[in-house]
């Protein structure tokens, strides 16, 4: 009897030690989020599959309309020395919408946006935009390993344009060109020229997963994955969904949504023991006094966030009636996400670091599109069930990670507390200069990094032991 109540002990045990091996497993993986985005039922026909390709094309009644409308523009004065304090200045407001009528020249924009090869395909009922380029020259017997970069709000897949050409060739830019990229960056559905999602919840991991499939489609099996803004999430989630085919993740924003006992501690202390809590002197520097640099950041910069995960529709309404209300809302995160100083400027410092040309192509994606909403809908979809309470968020990520951490991003995430969420991080560097929109605004710097990145996960094969 004895020993029939001991062997039913040792089951009972080794179904408790299975169970805890499994679940926990289980658990290293998200679910991939397999959804019907299309307008009303899903049809029973299978889907279509093909790549089409696609040309950016606007007519001349959409530009007549645009300059019609820029010249009903209603402007209000600014407070007297307000510069950027209360978001854009109209001042400036007025010079931009000058330009944008008098010298910009969309026709020569659109075929800058056209150099690069674009494709439309279908997944998951609406239309996916992407942007594919391949290597000009591969060297004998090499292969160029696909790249996957994704975008965020208010941006577009035009933010890659400065750094395709030193992925897909660096040696003709003064680059290492050991290993060389294909590049494939793809509009967030319900931005630029992807279909919005017709129906709710479409979030990060509905993107991550849309994503996930396009690659396949493409035939990449196994790829790098880059991004900052919604990038950082929607490729985080993909490392999430498909960590065997996700051989490493790029990050120029790695935020931390959830928060535990030691973080709170570290924000308290850390500045005192900053060793204690695995701070380097740049965390402390970037981080201290922590109710300025942290938490009244947060609170200045996030007014737009709260909006939009909330009542996006309403304000994007006027956005999207409005080509000067759009630029308006843009430019200012332009400005002040590059480099919060830049609000003491009447200009916003918006030239010191972009051209206008560029500023108005990026806007330009957004008016003709008319994609202001939908962008703006993918915060209510990511935010409105509380942060820190979906599923990807308490999972970790296991893929080779690396951290490009640009001085000027709105918030600055330690590499102590990033290694809590990406357990596997090769790299970490604390970029010279930058700020939020690093391809567009520094793509020399972010190219170098994610080079430096990839030739450490393909000398030690990191992507084999994860």
């Amino acid at each position: 009897l004895a020993g029939i109540m001991l062997l039913e002990v040792f089951l009972a045990l080794g179904a408790v030690i299975i169970y805890f091996l499994f679940s926990k497993k289980k658990e290293e993986t998200l679910p991939f989020k397999e959804g019907w985005w299309g307008k009303g039922q899903k049809p029973d026909t299978e889907e279509d599959k093909s790549i089409r390709p696609f040309k950016v094309e606007t007519t001349e009644e959409e530009l007549s309309d645009l300059f019609r409308r820029l010249d009903q523009a209603r402007f209000t004065e600014p407070l007297e020395n307000s510069f950027f304090h209360y978001g854009i200045n109209s001042v400036y407001l007025r010079k931009v919408v000058s330009y944008w009528k008098n010298q910009f020249n969309w026709k020569k924009q659109v075929e800058v946006l056209n150099k690069y090869p674009q494709f439309k395909t279908k997944i998951q009922g609406i239309d996916i935009h992407f942007v594919h380029v391949k290597p000009p020259r591969l060297p004998e017997g090499r292969a160029a390993k696909p790249l996957l970069m994704v975008h965020g709000w208010p941006g577009s897949f035009y933010e890659f344009y400065k750094i395709i050409p030193l992925l897909t060739d660096p040696a003709s830019h003064g680059l290492s060109d050991e290993h060389i990229f294909e590049v494939i960056c793809p509009s967030i559905p319900g931005y630029g020229f992807s279909e919005a999602p017709h129906k709710k919840d479409f979030n990060s991991v509905s993107a991550a997963s849309v994503f996930y499939e396009l690659m396949l489609r493409l035939g990449f099996n196994e790829f790098y994955a880059q991004g900052g803004d919604w990038g950082w999430l929607i490729c985080t989630n993909l490392a999430q969904v498909a960590p065997s085919h996700v051989k490493g993740l790029h990050l120029n924003l790695a935020s931390v949504t959830r928060v535990g006992f030691t973080q709170l501690l570290s924000v308290l202390l850390g500045r005192r023991l900053p060793g204690l809590f695995g701070f380097q002197e740049e965390d402390v520097r970037r981080m201290f006094p922590f109710l300025e640099k942290g938490l009244y950041r947060i609170l200045v910069e996030s007014g737009y966030a709260h909006i939009q995960a909330t009542k996006p529709d309403t304000v994007g309404c006027g956005l999207n009636d409005s080509p000067v209300g759009l630029a308006a809302y843009i430019l200012e995160k332009f400005s002040l996400w590059t480099d919060l100083e830049f609000q003491n400027l009447e200009d916003g410092g918006l030239e010191r670091k972009f051209n206008l040309d560029d500023l108005l192509t990026n806007i330009m994606i957004y008016w003709v599109s008319g994609c202001i909403v939908s962008s703006m809908r993918f915060y209510k979809e990511n935010l409105q069930k509380g942060i820190g309470t979906q599923k990807h968020e308490k999972l970790t990520v296991q893929v080779p990670t690396g951290i490009a951490s640009f001085p000027n991003e709105v918030m600055h995430t330690p590499q102590a507390w990033a290694k809590k969420k990406y357990t596997n991080i090769v790299s970490f560097h604390f970029m010279p200069r930058g700020g939020h929109f690093a391809a567009l605004e520094e793509p020399e710097l972010l190219a170098k990094d994610i080079l430096q990145f990839v030739g450490k996960v393909e000398k030690e094969q990191l992507w084999k032991k994860k």
